[in-house]
């Protein structure tokens, strides 16, 4: 974690105070060079002996209040040597090192004179290069890491993390840059004024697993999610890996290996009832962000609806363009007024009268999605739309609609869960049992963009049909090969890459909800003066 601090403390920070971490090629490879020396290894009596090497030997140093670990220590008579292995090549510079692994090593140093031996310097092992690099630890460097060590605890008593590095070459390789988003914060926080650099992928390799025949078990197998039908005894494997998070419907089994797995790889698993009510989500037990939740709480409890009002009024400016881009005859009139209603969203003083601001958009907004709708060819009333309907849906539009926000409050869940959120908290939405209030919250502006915006494409193109609904006195339902045809349409939704309007660089819904998520964090915690919905152009 020294070493982390002085190469940026923000990413000590993230680490060491949120425990927050996240694998890149990097720190795989790293783990790959150390796997030896994290072998524990040593003489069977080092006392008896006068030189012995031990591996993997864990270090404290009472006096400074630290502890560690090295990865080598050679030792002989009473002289111990630290040696520190890492991947790639030394830097053509004065030490031939960089100061993070300087300060590293040195405090190994310390620690070891404090179990009473000799250590006037250490050993850099430089693994892709094959070379030693001797590291004395001369009185600036111990200065250097003792003044590290104050540094570093002050920072991480601090209730806020260190600014992000402005412009740095070090964020692209640095493994929680997704996490982090320092060009991003830095931007909103009027740090820079420079576009924000893409230092993420767009979108992520892995996709999300559905599971939607009744009765299906979902299990695992040498690295491989397999997926056998109840009735027929198929079996269909994909690989662990490729899967982003995994999807049941109805009464499909899952194995409690798959699950301990799943959770273990931090990789959520959602239930959804037959009809396709999201019934909840298992994920990796989050022990960290206690101040984020502690002041998610706190805006909670409070009559603070600042980012509330933001979130509606994003969500009513992108009604606002959906209706604009989409509908037959352009409705001036609605239009007009769902400008003036998001402008008065971020004035309202009272949550009460931003539900007032919101229910008023959403019965203008509804009002005129028929307009959106082709009905060209289809045949009588089917997809007819007369106002939003729920709880059961009543027409196949909002059968539709239904559906599609569960699959949206799904991913918004994981996100949330996966920045530190508790989902069931809102900051709008009043929380109740079994309801994701959170998840609701920051759903609304996305339900546009992304639900609406998939029904439609549904509808207008055909690829669903009359007889792809199931019609009954208690309402409207999805018959399975709709449902596979509506999940796949989401799905296309959530990987369709677009400009971020703020940003500047492309990346798919997916990641733009984690992006927001992690932008209202970033406002809870202070590190942006304010949080700034996702309003596309």
């Amino acid at each position: 974690m020294l070493n982390e601090f002085v190469y940026c403390p923000r990413l000590f920070y993230l680490e060491w105070v949120q425990a927050q971490f996240a694998q890149s090629a990097d720190t795989v490879e790293g783990s790959r060079i150390h796997r030896r020396v994290d072998r524990e290894a040593t003489t069977d009596d080092p006392a008896s002996v006068q030189d012995f090497t031990t591996r993997s030997l864990d270090l404290a140093c009472p006096k400074l209040g630290v502890v560690g670990k090295a990865d080598i220590v050679d030792v002989s008579g009473n002289e111990a040597t630290p040696v520190d292995y890492k991947k790639g090549t030394p830097p053509d510079n004065e030490h031939r090192a960089w100061d993070p692994e300087r300060v590293q090593l040195c405090l190994q140093g310390l620690m070891l004179r404090e179990l009473g031996y000799r250590s006037d310097h250490g050993v850099l092992w430089f693994a892709r290069a094959r070379q030693r690099v001797e590291v004395p630890f001369t009185s600036e460097l111990i200065d250097l890491t003792e003044t590290t060590i104050a540094r570093a605890r002050a920072a991480a008593a601090s209730p806020t993390a260190p600014p992000p590095l402005v412009d740095s070459p070090k964020c692209g390789r640095c493994s929680l840059v997704g996490i982090c988003l320092p060009d991003e914060t830095n931007m909103l926080a009027e740090r820079t004024h420079e576009q924000p650099r893409r230092l993420v992928p767009g979108k992520s390799d892995a996709r999300p697993l559905y599971v939607t025949e009744p009765g299906a078990v979902v299990g695992r197998s040498k690295g491989r999610i397999t997926v056998r039908s109840k009735d027929h005894g198929e079996s269909t494997e994909v690989r662990a890996i490729d899967v982003s998070q995994l999807s049941v419907f109805g009464n499909s089994q899952v194995t409690t290996q798959l699950v301990r797995s799943l959770l273990r790889e931090g990789t959520p698993i959602a239930w959804f009832s037959h009809g396709g009510w999201f019934s909840g989500m298992a994920m990796q037990p989050t022990m960290s962000q206690v101040q984020l939740r502690a002041r998610q709480y706190g805006i909670a409890s409070s009559a603070d609806c600042s980012i509330a009002g933001e979130m509606i009024r994003s969500k009513i400016m992108n009604c606002r363009t959906l209706l604009r881009r989409n509908a037959e005859t352009r409705p001036d009139r609605a239009i007009t007024q769902l400008k003036r209603l998001a402008s008065k969203s971020v004035e309202v003083e009272s949550k009460a009268s931003l539900l007032g601001v919101e229910g008023t958009a959403a019965r203008i907004y509804f009002s005129h999605f028929a307009q959106m709708v082709r009905s060209e060819g289809l045949p009588g009333e089917a997809f007819g739309f007369e106002g939003r309907n729920r709880r059961p849906p009543r027409d196949a539009v909002n059968c539709l609609l239904s559906f599609v926000y569960a699959l949206l409050i799904k991913d918004v869940t994981a996100a949330l869960h996966l920045v530190g959120f508790d989902p069931a908290m809102g900051l709008f939405h009043r929380p109740r049992f079994g309801r994701p209030a959170l998840s609701l919250d920051l759903a609304e502006e996305f339900r546009p963009l992304i639900g609406d915006s998939t029904v439609l494409r549904l509808i207008n193109n055909r690829e669903v049909q009359a007889d792809d609904f199931i019609f009954r006195i208690s309402g409207v339902a999805l018959s399975p090969k709709a449902r596979r045809a509506v999940i796949a349409a989401y799905e296309r939704r959530m990987e369709q890459e677009i400009v971020h309007p703020m940003f500047g660089y492309t990346a798919s819904y997916r990641r733009i909800i984690e992006v927001q998520a992690r932008l209202l964090a970033a406002c809870l915690l202070g590190d942006i003066p304010c949080y700034s919905g996702f309003v596309t152009r």
